[in-house]
């Protein structure tokens, strides 16, 4: 994904305001064997750009003074009410150097899955991002997982998937194997079940409470 940025000369909160009232986005390059870079960007542009998801998990291609360099976004900072980017932050791509960084997850075929085929259970998509670390030219624009073998009850770790060529997961702390999807009951089987188990019970109660039959008066 290609985008146009433009030198910036002048730097701090007066100079990012004046140019925000302009229709550009103040934003910084750094990284790679360059010095940071002050850039600038068209907002309406850049406001398009970021509706996208290829622009937040893949390799961008920037122009810049007339020269192309490969960057990724690293930081996106929003107006809290309005729909303005008020700063943006990239880091140039080394080809040598392994990124780590989020992309999405992509689920699919869980409609064809014996636990919702068969069980009618619900699938729980519980991560929507995925940590992994690999060199730039393997870096996926999203994984694909998918769900057609989950059974009721079951769940989908990160272990059990095969991740593309080249990428691994990057686990934090003791979070190396989570979960990425889980099943369970509808709302409708899961109040069908207690009420199950209680109906045996409560024939059982029913007998013990019962009063023994009269027996008739003997004949004289």
């Amino acid at each position: 994904m290609k985008f146009v940025a433009f030198e910036r000369a002048k730097q701090g909160t007066g100079a990012s305001r004046r140019l925000r009232i302009t229709g550009r986005t103040p934003g910084i390059v750094y990284g790679g064997t360059g010095e940071p870079s002050l850039i600038e960007l068209d907002h309406n542009a850049l406001w398009h750009a970021i509706k996208k998801e290829a622009f937040h998990a893949s390799i961008l291609e920037m122009e810049l003074g007339g020269k192309t360099q490969k960057v990724l976004l690293r930081d996106l900072q929003m107006h809290p009410f309005k729909q303005q980017v008020l700063h943006i932050d990239f880091q140039r791509v080394d080809a040598k150097t392994r990124l780590t960084m989020k992309v999405p997850v992509h689920y699919s075929g869980e409609e064809n899955s014996p636990a919702v085929k068969t069980d009618l259970c619900l699938v729980n998509h519980v991560l929507t991002d995925l940590s992994i670390t690999c060199l730039p030219a393997d870096l996926p624009e999203f994984i694909s997982v998918d769900l057609s073998g989950l059974t009721k009850g079951s769940s989908l770790h990160v272990k059990d998937i095969t991740l593309p060529k080249g990428v691994k997961f990057a686990a934090k702390g003791t979070q190396d194997n989570p979960v990425l999807a889980s099943v369970t009951a509808t709302a409708e089987e899961a109040e069908a079940a207690p009420a199950a188990a209680a109906a045996p019970a409560e024939a059982k109660d029913a007998k013990a409470g019962a009063k023994p039959a009269a027996k008739a008066p003997a004949k004289k």
